[in-house]
C-alpha cells in the first residue's frame, strides 16, 4: 500500500457530445501525473434522460477509457449512462492501466428529475482494491443516504462523481465532510462545473476531505488534487477507534 496521487478534473460537459468531451478530458489531463483520475457522473454526455439517445450501446465510453488509461498508465473512473439488456444504468466505471475494469450501478436514482423512471438501480455496494487502497464507489444522490455507505471498517476511501447544482452545493459539501468523519476515511467528491443542457448550473465545489472533516485537495487551474496518504490515516484509526463502537447492521438491496 503505497500514498495515492488522485486527480479530479472540473468538466464543462458539452450536452450530449461523446467525442468533444473525450478531446476536453485528454487535453486538461495531458500533462498532469496521477494514480487516480476523477471525471464527473454522465462525464461523456451530461446528466441526461434521453437514455434512447445517449447511452452507451457498445461500451464507447468504457474502450476510449481503457485506451486513455493503458496511454497514460493511470486508473480513470467516472460514470456512463449505459443500455443492456433492455435497461439503462448509470453506470460507474473504474479502469485500471492493465484493461482489467470495476463497475458499480448507482443505487440511488434521482427521482426528482425523473432518473429512476428511465434508469434501473444497481443492487450491490462496490468496493474496488487499488494500489492496496479499498475505494468505495458512489454516484451523485447516493451521497443523502448514508447507511448505504457506512463503513463496515471495510474501505479506506470513498469517491463521489456527480452532477451536484449549484443551488444545493452547500449540502453537498456539508454531506461529503461529514461522510468523510463518520466513517473515518478520505471521501472525495468529484462534481461538474458549467451549465447543463437543461439550463441547470454547477458551481466549482470538488473537494476531497480527509478522517477528521479537514479539507486535503488542492486546485490548480481546472485540477483538483489530493493525496490519500497511508500513514496518517492508519495513525487516525489507531487514535481514534470510533469505528469499533459502530452499530452492526445488515443492509437488504431490493
Amino acid at each position: 500500500m503505497k500514498n495515492l496521487r488522485v486527480s479530479g478534473l472540473n468538466l464543462d460537459i458539452s450536452w450530449k457530445n461523446r467525442e468533444k468531451n473525450f478531446e476536453k478530458i485528454s487535453s486538461e489531463f495531458a500533462v498532469v501525473e496521477t494514480d487516480l483520475f476523477i471525471l464527473p457522473e454522465m462525464f461523456s454526455t451530461g446528466f441526461c434522460m434521453d437514455a434512447e439517445e445517449i447511452a452507451d450501446r457498445n461500451k464507447e465510453t468504457l474502450l476510449w477509457m481503457k485506451d486513455f488509461s493503458k496511454k497514460r498508465n493511470t486508473a480513470v473512473c467516472g460514470s456512463v449512462s449505459v443500455s443492456e439488456n433492455g435497461k439503462f444504468f448509470n453506470r460507474f466505471y473504474f479502469v485500471e492501466p492493465d484493461g482489467k475494469y470495476h463497475q458499480y450501478d448507482k443505487r440511488h436514482l434521482f427521482s426528482y428529475s425523473g432518473e429512476d423512471r428511465i434508469y434501473s438501480k444497481g443492487n450491490e455496494r462496490v468496493i474496488v482494491e487499488f494500489e492496496g487502497w479499498r475505494i468505495l464507489l458512489q454516484v451523485c444522490y447516493d451521497l443523502r443516504f448514508p447507511v448505504f455507505s457506512r463503513s463496515e471498517d471495510d474501505y479506506d476511501a470513498i469517491i463521489y462523481v456527480a452532477n451536484w447544482p449549484e443551488t444545493r452545493v452547500d449540502a453537498w459539501t456539508s454531506l461529503l465532510k461529514a461522510r468523510a468523519i463518520e466513517n473515518q476515511c478520505y471521501v472525495f467528491g468529484l462534481n461538474r462545473i458549467g451549465t447543463d443542457g437543461n439550463g441547470l448550473r454547477y458551481a466549482e465545489s470538488s473537494c476531497c476531505f480527509f478522517a477528521d472533516g479537514t479539507k486535503v485537495s488542492e486546485k490548480e487551474n481546472n485540477i483538483i488534487t489530493a493525496e490519500f496518504n497511508v500513514q496518517r490515516l492508519t495513525n487516525f484509526r489507531e487514535k481514534f477507534r470510533f469505528l469499533d463502537d459502530r452499530d452492526k447492521f445488515h443492509l437488504i438491496m431490493e
